[in-house]
């Protein structure tokens, strides 16, 4: 038993360095190739929700029970994304379940993981195809439960970018790379630097034309302490971070900061909840305002580079189990080992669904989405606030922690 064990084994392992790419994914040889198989799902079920929302009236007229939910004239829109988003999940919690654990190449899970494709695409569609018989009671619930996965997808990848950005540094002061990346590390620091003060800048210029429209001014000048905060710590001679890693955190927080204020509809959702607003009023605190309003081949072209970010993000960060593991093993993986962690790139995918749900219908399932916009409305524009200050605390963590922990264990001896 176990010498034919050995030879299938072997014989996986020959298929998977020999064949070509499709001979390995039709034998189910190479999970390398499988991850893609299941970006292209988690893709295709973005696309399915936004047509639910955008084109979902057309196409549902026929279920008219779906018009009489909380949600008025437009909750038929919003649900039709929570349907497909739940249908999404299901499916990537049951692969969850079915390949958590996994740790060896050539045994029933891993086939299970890299395999069965035509099982696998049939219970997606019934999985994608169950939400919409449920009542709407039920996808409201859901709806609720979706932003507490959105926000463990953000704390994931926050997480996993902070602990690349880590690991670039440390490889560039390592012994092998230090004499070599010197000069290197240095521009790619400048350069950090030097965009993200012209982010900054750029964002006085284009979201705070007016001394009135304190908000903003208020989270751009925030972001701007928050980035000598950060070079501060990591630049501390007990810390000694070195100058990349806030550089590239900067970039990361600017980003964050200009994704918060370049927001649509921010004034008519603070007037619609009856909050008096601190902006002036008619969008004037962000330039060319009135075209915002109109549907155009750039509002197209920045939606469709949105899905993508949101599949490419999910697929990198679900590769990216090792960032989570409290203790480095510095052993050498054996042969059959398993590449990545299997339930944990699953269990990224499912709560990315709900993610995604989140932004298709700015957070707020009572909130009317215009076509072709994604992640707009007040709620998105706090979600991204706070995304961006928990960033900047889990990085100073990371920073002063191994100090913290030090000085414990010496003051116990």
């Amino acid at each position: 038993m176990e010498a034919g064990e050995s030879n299938s084994g072997n014989e996986r392992r020959i298929i998977s360095k020999d064949s070509s790419w499709c001979s390995q994914f039709r034998n189910a040889s190479n999970p390398w190739m499988a991850r893609y198989a299941y970006a292209l799902i988690f893709l295709v079920a973005n696309l399915l929700a936004w047509a639910a929302r955008d084109y979902g009236r057309g196409a549902l007229t026929e279920m008219k029970r779906f018009k009489g939910c909380n949600g008025g004239k437009d909750c038929l829109d919003a649900e039709g994304v929570l349907r497909v988003s739940l249908g999404c999940f299901i499916f990537y919690i049951i692969m969850f379940l079915s390949t958590a654990r996994t740790s060896k190449l050539n045994n029933l899970r891993d086939t299970w993981h890299s395999g069965w494709w035509s099982v696998k695409i049939a219970l997606w569609v019934v999985t994608t195809a169950i939400p919409f018989l449920l009542p709407t009671e039920f996808i409201q619930i859901y709806g609720e439960v979706a932003h507490f996965g959105a926000g463990v997808f953000l704390l994931i990848q926050l997480i996993s970018i902070i602990s690349f950005i880590t690991w670039l540094n440390e490889c560039s002061e390592s012994e092998k790379f230090a004499s070599r990346c010197r000069i290197h590390v240095m521009f790619f620091a400048t350069t950090a630097y030097v965009v993200c003060l012209m982010g900054i800048i750029l964002m006085y210029i284009w979201y705070s034309p007016k001394p009135s429209c304190l908000l903003n001014i208020f989270f751009i000048t925030w972001t701007l302490v928050l980035l000598q905060l950060m070079t501060s710590v990591s630049l501390h001679p007990k810390v000694d971070a070195g100058i990349l890693t806030p550089g590239l955190m900067g970039l990361y927080v600017v980003f964050l900061c200009w994704c918060a204020i370049r927001r649509q509809g921010y004034q008519s959702l603070l007037d619609s909840f009856g909050l008096v607003s601190i902006e002036p009023a008619g969008g004037n605190c962000i330039r060319k305002s009135d075209s915002a309003t109109k549907t155009d081949w750039l509002s197209i072209i920045s939606f469709v580079v949105a899905i993508l970010a949101i599949v490419i993000a999910t697929f990198s960060t679900g590769i990216d189990s090792k960032c989570f593991q409290f203790r480095k093993d510095d052993t050498a993986p054996a042969e059959d080992d398993v590449p990545y962690g299997y339930g944990f790139f699953h269990f990224v995918f499912a709560t990315g669904a709900m993610y995604f749900a989140m932004l298709l219908i700015g957070w707020n399932s009572h909130h009317s989405m215009r076509k072709w916009t994604i992640d707009v409305g007040w709620t998105s524009t706090w979600v991204k606030i706070v995304n961006e200050w928990l960033a900047v605390c889990v990085y100073l963590w990371m920073l002063i922690a191994p100090i913290i922990w030090k000085n414990r264990q010496t003051g116990s001896t």
